[in-house]
């Protein structure tokens, strides 16, 4: 689904993303974790068109997208969430779905003014989609609730909502677990688990909750100082030398060698 080939981006002398090579299978669902700072979400914005690369390619079912915009992106099925998700607080969290999809009749003054009917018909219809995604994720009885008002996790699962109202290839989801209970992140996982087995989503997962990861991810991939360090099932990577020197810790690494020499 995603080739990513030597891939840099900087700002002035610091390189946050410095010769990034990775792959992204269809049909998987990806981990990327590694220490702050180790340019995972830089890497996101760039392969989503937030972000230029400094140089380096992107490749998505064959074709180079490097640069593209995000709203061109968007068209082809391409989709990522935030850290902090982003929803129009003021509307319903029905609404915030509804207002999803492009090129909406509703969205010309010409229809406004002649093409009622179909509009009206249209609204309907997404009226249904936005109802169906509800349900699936849980959070039907949220659909007249104002967005803003209600918790970090369900709006994480508003997010994840948004990406259903389109026909999305892959999704990029950058740290839907932060400030989440562990309930709403079940859910969360529950939600992305059927997503790919029942609707063929591809995934990328940045997130620091290994057991998590561990639930969904395979493979995971290790960024460290702007490139990839390893890659591998969870229980390769929590092996990994230089993994846990990098990210998990000489602590991790001490508490092995303690346990190994307490049992000789």
């Amino acid at each position: 689904m995603i080739e990513v080939r030597e891939l840099h981006k900087h700002f002035g002398g610091f390189h946050a993303v410095d010769g990034a090579s990775l792959r992204i299978e269809t049909g998987s669902i990806t981990g990327l974790i590694g220490p702050n700072g180790a340019g995972k979400t830089t890497l996101f914005n760039v392969i989503a068109g937030v972000l230029p690369p400094t140089r380096g390619t992107v490749i998505m079912d064959g074709e180079d997208i490097t640069g593209l915009p995000p709203h061109v992106l968007f068209s082809k099925g391409l989709l990522r969430t935030f850290q902090i998700a982003h929803e129009f607080h003021s509307m319903t969290c029905r609404e915030n779905l509804m207002m999803v999809p492009a090129g909406q009749s509703g969205e010309t003054l010409w229809n406004t003014w002649f093409g009622r009917r179909r509009i009206a018909e249209e609204e309907r219809a997404l009226r249904a989609k936005a109802d169906e995604v509800l349900d699936f994720l849980t959070i039907s009885h949220l659909a007249d609730h104002p967005a803003g008002k209600i918790s970090g996790g369900q709006k994480k699962l508003l997010e994840l909502g948004r990406t259903m109202m389109v026909d999305a290839k892959i999704v990029f989801l950058d740290e839907v677990g932060a400030g989440v209970n562990r309930t709403l992140l079940n859910t969360i996982g529950d939600a992305i688990i059927r997503l790919n087995k029942e609707r063929g989503y591809t995934f990328c997962v940045i997130e620091h909750d290994m057991d998590f990861i561990g639930r969904l991810c395979d493979p995971v991939i290790v960024m460290a100082e702007g490139h990839v360090l390893a890659q591998g099932t969870i229980d390769q990577i929590k092996s990994n030398e230089q993994v846990i020197e990098a990210y998990l810790g000489t602590g991790l690494k001490n508490k092995g060698k303690l346990e190994a020499g307490a049992s000789a």
